[in-house]
């Protein structure tokens, strides 16, 4: 009986894992399988998970229908600068907030920790007012501006560089080495784990960002992936074909992101719950 409880209790969360990994997998699989069906094929019953034949016309439409690649471009460029910018950002202030003492340390980081608190649709009114006097309205500036320093990276980073030990720090000071230094050779390579996970989950914030560049951008030079495909939907709203598709194209460069970086998410997460 013993043994019989053994057994269940070590199948049984393995067995509900994988229940869950099908529920969330099944829909994903059948969106990339769709993408290569013609749309009577996806609305035949009972549905087929694999298509007849591999096709790439919906693809061809897609990009030939809006300027798809425009959009994909806007996305990947603005994420890609904002993540860039919160990396420096979140990591110079972080080290600053945990290794530095100054007049007001832990007011400013309070001030800084309460804009977390702010939902992002009562200060949206306030930064579109300050881009519109800026002239910063329909622009790239405009569109990245508000997510170059985040206050949960600063916290974040924060945290980790907490759990250095001084003595190390002071090592370094002690052989000469200037504060620059010491926080590119030996803070920095210790934040890894912390920055890869910082980095991925800034890039799905900024990659599926959807109301402030569906209020501050209004021309294709800027219109971003997300709001390209809430115009592609209203255009093409029974064209579940195309629908997937462009769904499909959204999801990759998420789903290439984590698989690049997944060791370091998975070490960043381990090493969180030790610390």
């Amino acid at each position: 009986m013993a043994r019989i409880r053994r057994v269940l209790g070590h199948w049984i969360p393995f067995l509900l894992l994988l229940a869950g990994a099908a529920l969330i997998l099944i829909p994903f699989a059948f969106m990339v399988s769709a993408s290569f069906k013609p749309l009577p094929e996806i609305l035949q019953v009972p549905p087929s998970l694999l298509p007849r034949a591999i096709r790439w016309t919906n693809y061809e439409a897609v990009f030939q229908t809006i300027p798809f690649a425009r959009y994909f471009y806007n996305s990947l460029r603005a994420a890609v600068v904002t993540v860039i910018c919160v990396l420096i950002t979140s990591t110079t202030a972080g080290y600053a907030f945990a290794k530095f003492r100054f007049p007001g340390r832990e007011a400013l980081f309070l001030l800084i920790l309460s804009q977390m608190m702010i939902p992002f649709q009562l200060r949206m009114v306030t930064l579109f007012e300050m881009a519109l006097h800026l002239r910063l309205v329909d622009t790239f500036l405009g569109l990245v501006l508000p997510g170059l320093v985040d206050a949960f990276g600063i916290f974040l980073m924060r945290q980790f560089i907490r759990t250095i030990p001084d003595d190390l720090i002071d090592a370094a000071r002690i052989d000469g080495a200037s504060e620059f230094q010491i926080f590119r050779l030996v803070v920095l390579p210790l934040l890894r784990p912390a920055i890869a996970s910082l980095a991925i989950l800034t890039f799905l914030w900024n990659w599926e960002a959807f109301l402030w560049p569906l209020v501050i951008a209004s021309s294709d030079a800027v219109i971003t992936l997300p709001v390209g495909l809430a115009k592609f939907g209203e255009q093409y709203l029974v064209r579940y074909d195309l629908q997937l598709t462009a769904a499909t194209i959204f999801t990759l460069p998420v789903l290439l992101v984590f698989l690049l970086m997944q060791r370091h998410i998975v070490q960043g997460i381990a090493l969180t719950g030790l610390r």
